[in-house]
């Protein structure tokens, strides 16, 4: 499952590192050429979504390394980590084109060419073809960082949008509206921002090993539960380690019960959670003893 996992994960990265990098290279000679500064903003936009993959890219390889004696619990964090990255990323590309924008709405410019909106128009279905298939993937394999990835193709295809909104404005205004280029860039980049402060949320909470969703929670419960000799769960604790789940679990057996049975309850608690959840990596099960106690087992 890892090794697919992956495969997978690279793949799609890759695909958007190549996409990026020949769409960024066109709409940079078309901004410059066709002097639109929307457009060569949203060309810088494509660069940060190349950097942005290798950081996706070393992510997810270096998640799926095996645990070793400095990370007992193995180096899934790299995800969220790499994915909080990402979200950083967004933001700083939208302040650096929101500024650049307001730099150059004072200046006399001229207007951008015509051929400009046909190279947007392909950029556009391009890049939301790319966020579609990223973002499939990202909810394949789980991973915080592919899905960060996915949205900022998704970012770059709203950026092109504004930037063909503007570009028109500014051939059917004419003299005097120039600028509605420039302007079309503040509004892409308020909105690129948004997005970039959006998918941070979540990558911090896993880093900070905020709970999961209650749901898996109580399936996790649901699960111990239904071993012989559990009179119930007290506590059960979740954490998310990439695309991975580590549990604690509190488990209520007799008081009376022998150290060898309730050790076996443990393991049996251990084995059906892993059975029946295998996104759940490992279960640390500490027993207690129960205040009414459970039918009683055969000793063994």
């Amino acid at each position: 499952m890892t090794s697919d996992r992956l495969q997978r994960g690279l793949r799609a990265t890759f695909t958007g590192m190549a996409v990026n990098l020949v769409l960024a290279a066109l709409k940079l000679l078309a901004g410059i050429f066709g002097h639109s500064h929307a457009l060569v903003a949203d060309a810088v936009e494509s660069f940060a979504d190349i950097f942005s993959s290798i950081i996706v890219w070393r992510g997810l390889v270096v998640a799926c390394t095996p645990p070793d004696e400095d990370h007992p619990y193995g180096h899934g964090k790299a995800e969220p980590l790499a994915a909080a990255l990402v979200s950083a990323m967004l933001m700083i590309a939208a302040a650096w084109i929101a500024l650049k924008a307001l730099g150059e709405i004072a200046q006399p410019h001229l207007a951008p060419a015509p051929f400009t909106l046909l190279v947007l128009l392909g950029v556009v279905v391009i890049k939301e073809a790319l966020f579609r298939f990223v973002l499939r993937e990202s909810q394949v394999v789980d991973s915080s960082a592919m899905h960060n990835d996915a949205w900022h193709h998704r970012s770059d295809a709203i950026t092109s949008v504004a930037a063909g909104i503007g570009i028109s404005i500014s051939l059917v205004g004419g003299k005097g509206y120039e600028a509605a280029d420039d302007w079309a860039a503040i509004a892409a980049a308020c909105v690129i921002a948004w997005n970039g402060w959006r998918l941070l949320k979540p990558a911090l909470n896993e880093l900070m090993d905020r709970a999961p969703d209650r749901e898996l929670i109580q399936q996790i419960r649901f699960s111990g539960e239904t071993i012989p000799g559990v009179a119930g769960v007290e506590k059960c604790f979740v954490r998310k380690m990439g695309y991975i789940y580590f549990v604690e679990m509190h488990v209520e057996v007799d008081p009376l019960m022998s150290v060898r049975q309730s050790h076996q309850i443990a393991h049996d608690v251990k084995d059906k959670v892993r059975a029946d959840i295998p996104a759940v990596r490992d279960v640390l099960v500490h027993i207690e003893p129960a205040r009414q106690a459970a039918p009683l087992i055969k000793p063994l």
